[in-house]
């Protein structure tokens, strides 16, 4: 589940004294490492295409990126699940950074919108026949898997095929079919596959916000409480807070206490925990409820120490980073997670995103030399199109400190990058920003 934000005023009392159960680490750990359950070719598309074929197995593709905090969570905490052993022989396994040039090709090929998608591709035909963005537990990773394996081979007539068959359609980016597809054998599938076609309906309609609040507006409010529904939840807000006028004040007005219910759960991964108090803390930022947005950043931030302090490994801790700064944002307290980032990027060396969300915490602090001194540890690491985003941050840095010689340097330099990128992997909106704002400089 990504994080998303909502624009609708609720009481704070609705989740402020909510007791929400702490996630706990579900990998082993020895020596500070995830003990390892799915092997993972790494960036190596023709490796694990040959292997998937020699094997007649179908292939899984994890696509991330070192920036998200939603992969590196999928990755700590759940792909290492033990409970997840007897899949290991079912599929060849592929993870993709997105972000590195050698991986272009394989974008080219598979374009990536939403990170992390999870794929399963049928290595005969070298076709997606399942997509699926964001997050999932080690049990709905089993249902993915039955499903993919299904979209591989199946051509039967009955729901489950017909399921298959939205699949693939998804899988070949066909969103508008797919969302009509899933749509018809929705009330026709077995009650077990009716949770994870409810996603991936509101996910095809993502790019037609309307239809997608309303979806969820339909079928949301009923689902059986579990992740499923906080997923569902969290998509069909996202469409809705999209909307204007009425429509989005009617679609909130029954989604939004949905997210409020879904933050308290138990059993949901802590990452999509995280995600909806993110959406709720939204509510009250944009309801200009200061109190109520401090209440609840408050709560969401305790609830992430807890996480980050009960996790094994260096990495599983680290996976908490991102929130632990969008909350302590949000809270207006920046410094109060400084030594939490200080202590990932003395562990993680080889890591950018500490020192770069360092220098996030101290630019809201207004400590712009300590901002400068961390953004420049983090670039020489960078690389792909998050180093875009790095410079592009380095440049107001320097503009708060009225240095806009050094700003104009830094902004030829990140266009020099950028421009290097292979298309698949450019970011051609960043680019043209950058352009329009470096021939405003004098």
């Amino acid at each position: 589940m990504r994080s998303l934000t909502l624009l609708l005023v609720v009481g704070v009392s609705l989740v402020a004294g909510a007791e929400v159960p702490p996630s706990r680490p579900i990998s082993d750990a020895q020596n500070g490492k995830a003990k390892e359950v799915l092997s993972f070719v790494e960036d190596d598309y023709g490796r694990a295409l040959a292997e998937a074929k020699k094997r007649h197995l179908p292939l899984f593709v994890d696509a991330w990126a070192p920036w998200c905090h939603t992969c590196r969570f999928m990755q700590s905490y759940v792909f290492n699940d033990p409970s997840l052993g007897k899949q290991a022989t079912r599929f060849v396994f592929l993870s993709i950074d997105t972000e590195k040039e050698k991986n272009a090709p394989f974008l080219a090929k598979y374009p990536i919108e939403v990170w992390p998608t999870l794929m399963v591709v049928d290595p005969a035909r070298e076709q997606a026949v399942l997509r699926w963005p964001g997050s999932v537990n080690a049990a709905q990773l089993v249902k993915l898997l039955d499903d993919g394996e299904h979209a591989v081979h199946a051509d039967g007539k009955d729901a489950v095929g017909e399921l298959a068959r939205a699949d693939r359609l998804a899988g070949e980016g066909r969103a508008k079919d797919a969302a009509a597809a899933y749509r018809a054998v929705l009330p026709r599938l077995p009650a077990e596959k009716r949770p994870r076609a409810t996603e991936s309906l509101l996910a095809a309609l993502m790019r037609e916000p309307e239809s997608c609040a309303q979806t969820g507006v339909e079928l949301v409010p009923p689902m059986a409480r579990g992740p499923s529904f906080a997923n569902a939840t969290a998509l069909a807000l996202g469409c809705a807070t999209e909307l204007k006028g009425d429509a989005r004040s009617r679609a909130l007005a029954v989604l939004e206490p949905l997210g409020v219910e879904a933050v308290a759960l138990p059993g949901l991964l802590a990452d999509d925990r995280s995600g909806l108090y993110e959406t709720l803390v939204g509510i009250r930022e944009e309801a200009k409820d200061a109190a109520g947005k401090k209440v609840l950043a408050a709560r969401w931030l305790a609830f992430l120490d807890g996480e980050a302090a009960r996790a094994p490994t260096v990495e599983q801790r680290a996976a908490f980073d991102p929130h632990r700064v969008n909350a302590a944002l949000a809270l207006g307290e920046p410094l109060r997670v400084v030594p939490a980032l200080q202590a990932s990027e003395k562990e993680l060396p080889n890591d950018y995103n500490p020192a770069a969300r360092l220098a996030l915490l101290y630019r809201a602090a207004g400590k712009y030399d300590d901002a400068l001194h961390a953004i420049d540890r983090a670039l020489p690491k960078a690389y792909g199109p998050r180093a875009v985003r790095l410079y592009d941050l380095k440049v107001d840095l320097q503009l708060k400190k009225n240095d806009s010689a050094g700003a104009k340097k830094t902004l030829q330099q990140a266009l020099v990058v950028a421009k290097a990128l292979p298309a698949e992997q450019r970011p051609e909106q960043s680019v043209a920003a950058m352009q329009k704002r470096l021939q405003s400089m004098p």
